[in-house]
């Protein structure tokens, strides 16, 4: 038995569900709660979220909550790893977007493993955590979507504790930055990463896009990654440990 539900949060869809007869209603009602907390903390459009509060100069360091101060040290940490390409500070501004979606998910996914829980999966917009196993005991099967074509699915893979997210242009525009040359990020239709978490799939997707033609390679230098790439031209090209995923 399971439970699944779903709600609109953060901007987005999400979706969990819980394959554990003694799941209800209230467990992913705990996690859409957290989740509006994670909104009301980084969001970029509400105007008294401690990121716009941080912003405009009405917060003090010392006075940072704990989890912003978590998410702004994983910024840092991003920046440095990927040589710039992640960057959350554009010029006075603070926009941990990149990478809070991901950090989101991961924390969702915690709060249900401290619950006990071994076999679900969290989805924000397309981002996901898995764990365990689906109704049925086999992986969870993940679809990527065809940028050129979002109806369809370009590849499927098979995810039982990892996390993956994807970047591309194709549904909100050109929205990724390349903080190092300093232009929009418009050199591959899609990037999908596989992390052992969402949250580090997130940000290295970000940061891999951004770098365009060179993220495949970065990917692949970057233990416990592995990557798909579909680039302008339609053609796909992947890291070489990708190819396991998709299979059972």
């Amino acid at each position: 038995m399971s439970i699944r539900a779903q709600a609109e949060i953060m901007g987005m869809p999400i979706t969990i569900q819980i394959v554990d007869a003694a799941a209800g209603q209230e467990d992913v009602e705990a996690v859409f709660t957290y989740l509006r907390h994670v909104d009301q903390l980084f969001s970029t459009y509400k105007r008294d979220s401690e990121t716009e509060r941080i912003n405009r100069g009405e917060l003090c360091e010392k006075d940072y909550s704990k989890e912003m101060r978590a998410v702004i040290a994983l910024c840092q940490e991003t920046r440095k790893e990927t040589g710039g390409y992640f960057d959350a500070w554009y010029g006075n501004r603070f926009d941990p977007s990149g990478l809070v979606k991901g950090y989101a998910i991961q924390s969702s996914a915690e709060l249900l493993r401290r619950h006990k829980y071994q076999d679900f999966f969290v989805e924000a917009g397309g981002d996901i955590q898995t764990s365990g196993r689906n109704t049925r005991g086999e992986k969870w099967r993940v679809g990527i979507r065809n940028p050129f074509n979002p109806s369809e699915l370009f590849a499927v893979v098979h995810l039982s504790g990892e996390g993956i997210a994807t970047s591309g242009n194709y549904e909100r525009g050109e929205h990724i930055y390349d903080p190092v040359r300093r232009q929009p990020a418009n050199q591959l239709a899609s990037l999908s990463v596989i992390a052992s978490n969402v949250c580090d799939a997130d940000r290295f997707a970000t940061a891999a896009f951004a770098m365009g033609e060179g993220g495949l390679g970065f990917i692949e230098k970057t233990p416990g990654l592995e990557c798909s790439v579909i680039a302008k031209d339609r053609r796909a090209h992947c890291t070489t440990g990708f190819q396991r995923f998709l299979l059972r």
